[in-house]
């Protein structure tokens, strides 16, 4: 009996301490990953130069809002806020349902030729026609300077689709099909009433992919839309801050010339970097308990 206890004793301290290395080594994850944000978020708001100096380890230093006036002072912002938000509403909604769209059919066992159909994806995944010849698709469908130019491209990231595919795979009851068919259900009644319902949480995970993709993508913009008028805000935010670094002769017009300049540029930096991020990291909390759930039952199981 006193060996039992012993025993249980020292299992007890063994999993106690198991348990505190874990928690450490959590908070280091989390202080690694977390830190450099942190450090942008008080560097938009410190003085340039103290920043420079390394007083803002911690805390800010010399608490200025210029690098957010002069950003907001940009009368391009609110366009390129409003072309965001568009452009991520519609390009999520389009690239989930075609997801959807396409990845059902491939979770059906007895569809004719799918095994042919996944390989086709999955070659898409690794080559693809380059820059060039894909921007004269663009161009020769009419395209240019359209938003749908953002979207019809790469509509089905087949990465997301196949964790979609898994996860109809491995997580729809089959007897639900089943019974749907026998009480005269169509396969579209299916899909729309059982199959939808029931992926909420791989969906709210591709909304999220999504959203963070169009969210932050400048270049396709930069690429296929050339009109001022119709830049998202991480495009806008980059013309802000190539305008911000300026020449020789630029920086003789402004007061205290290149150490002046230098100092807006950083300030204007770190701001924009707060502003582009900002809305995504205000939207994830709200999704974050599908996140996990969602992403594991769409993972490749054996």
């Amino acid at each position: 009996m006193k060996e039992n206890k012993t025993s249980r004793k020292t299992t007890g301290l063994s999993e106690k301490a198991s348990d505190i290395i874990l928690v450490a080594l959590c908070c280091v994850i989390l202080l690694i990953v977390a830190y450099p944000l942190y450090y942008v978020l008080i560097a938009s708001v410190s003085n340039p130069y103290d920043v420079y100096a390394g007083k803002t380890f911690l805390l800010p230093s010399g608490v200025t809002l210029e690098g957010y006036q002069s950003v907001f002072a940009d009368p391009a912002i609110l366009t390129g806020l409003f072309n965001s938000v568009k452009y991520t509403v519609v390009g999520t909604v389009f690239s989930v349902v075609v997801l959807y769209l396409a990845a059902y059919p491939l979770s059906v066992k007895t569809l004719p030729g799918r095994k042919w159909l996944s390989i086709f994806f999955i070659i898409t995944m690794y080559f693809g026609g380059g820059m060039v010849p894909t921007y004269l698709v663009v161009k020769e469908t009419g395209l240019i300077n359209n938003m749908w130019a953002l979207f019809l491209p790469g509509g089905v990231a087949v990465g997301n689709m196949i964790i979609v595919r898994n996860f109809f795979e491995n997580s729809i009851p089959k007897e639900m099909i089943e019974a749907a068919d026998i009480d005269g259900a169509s396969k579209w009644e299916t899909f729309i009433k059982i199959v939808v319902p029931l992926s909420r949480s791989i969906m709210a995970v591709m909304v999220v992919f999504s959203m963070v993709a169009y969210w932050n993508d400048w270049f396709t913009s930069m690429i296929y839309l050339p009109s001022p008028s119709r830049a998202p805000l991480p495009l806008v935010l980059r013309n802000i801050l190539i305008k911000s670094s300026a020449s020789a002769s630029q920086a003789s017009t402004i007061s205290g010339g290149f150490a002046e300049l230098n100092k807006m540029t950083e300030m204007i930096k770190f701001s924009s970097i707060i502003i582009a991020a900002l809305p995504m990291l205000i939207i994830y909390p709200f999704v974050q308990k599908y996140f996990e759930k969602g992403f594991m039952a769409g993972a490749v199981k054996g």
